[in-house]
């Protein structure tokens, strides 16, 4: 199955690219909307992206090499974007993109996407070690997916799955992880979405998505500090961001979808910037038939002052 970019046209319209603007992708992915920026506007824009998993960007390279375009890449958390102007050797940008989604959404899917099969454990579909860190290099001192689900008390445990993953059978997750651990330690996806599996009630195992999904996505937010470098992100790319710059926000869940609203609503309020749609722009049914993956997508876009 090929990655589709979520609603591509939307944000190249509404980001609104002219001749000689610089393209920030913050979560290159597999540069599907760095590409659709390339055939719109070919030499006219300068194009460069980040992303935090290396592999992510030796595919992004790839892809765009075969499409012509030569973009300026590197790896880099979004966190730290403010030191991507220094790296990529640019100037601030003028044209900034978050695309969420690459880190919520797709590990979950049948997708044959990057990190979907990387075998760190993002995917319950296969039985890979529990890692769920976005690092490639992990270090004894990196919290991972296995510290989390074994070593967590089951209070911790609950809270996360339905503070980061708004599972409303937390309680009775939580209470099956531990009561399997202590049988022996849990050490992979596979296993874990087992005893999720069994401790939801059995009209919830065959729900439209896996009864799995929301708490991989807790432990996932949760090992990564998904939410803190989410705000952090925004903040310092307003901050880069050229002034009558345009950022653009796709988000996939509530929790992120809150953070960027907020955000916007603060700059609009201290004046540094002006909303572009006042609500978030969602897909229309043709692209949610297309791409299923994009009917939870919202996108918001700000323009600095």
């Amino acid at each position: 199955m090929t990655h589709e970019s979520v609603l591509l046209k939307e944000i190249i319209d509404g980001l609104s690219f002219q001749d000689g603007d610089i393209y920030l992708d913050a979560t290159l992915g597999m540069g599907g909307h760095m590409e659709g920026v390339w055939q719109k506007m070919k030499n006219q824009v300068i194009l460069s992206g980040i992303d935090a998993d290396e592999m992510s960007v030796i595919l992004s390279r790839e892809r765009l090499d075969l499409a012509g375009a030569k973009p300026k890449l590197g790896v880099l958390n979004f966190r730290n974007i403010d030191k991507a102007p220094e790296m990529l050797g640019i100037k601030n940008p003028t044209k900034i993109l978050f695309d969420l989604g690459w880190n919520a959404s797709q590990f979950f899917g049948s997708d044959s996407d990057a990190l979907a099969t990387a075998g760190r454990g993002f995917s319950f579909q296969k039985d890979e070690p529990l890692l769920m860190t976005f690092k490639q290099n992990v270090e004894e001192s990196d919290t991972t997916a296995y510290d989390v689900v074994n070593n967590w008390d089951e209070e911790n445990l609950a809270d996360v799955i339905y503070g980061y993953g708004e599972e409303r059978y937390s309680r009775r997750i939580a209470k099956a992880i531990v009561a399997s651990r202590s049988e022996g330690p849990i050490k992979s996806s596979g296993q874990l979405a087992e005893i999720i599996k069994n401790a939801v009630p059995i009209f919830y195992r065959f729900g439209r998505i896996h009864p799995a999904t929301k708490t991989f996505q807790a432990i996932r937010i949760a090992v990564n500090d998904e939410l803190q470098a989410l705000e952090e992100g925004l903040s310092k790319g307003f901050n880069i961001l050229d002034k009558e710059g345009r950022m653009a926000v796709i988000s996939f869940h509530s929790l992120e979808d809150r953070i960027v609203k907020r955000f916007f609503k603060l700059q609009v309020t201290l004046e540094k910037g002006i909303l572009i749609n006042k609500k978030p722009i969602t897909p229309d049914d043709e692209e949610i038939t297309k791409n299923p993956r994009s009917r939870s997508a919202k996108l918001r876009i700000i323009q600095k002052i």
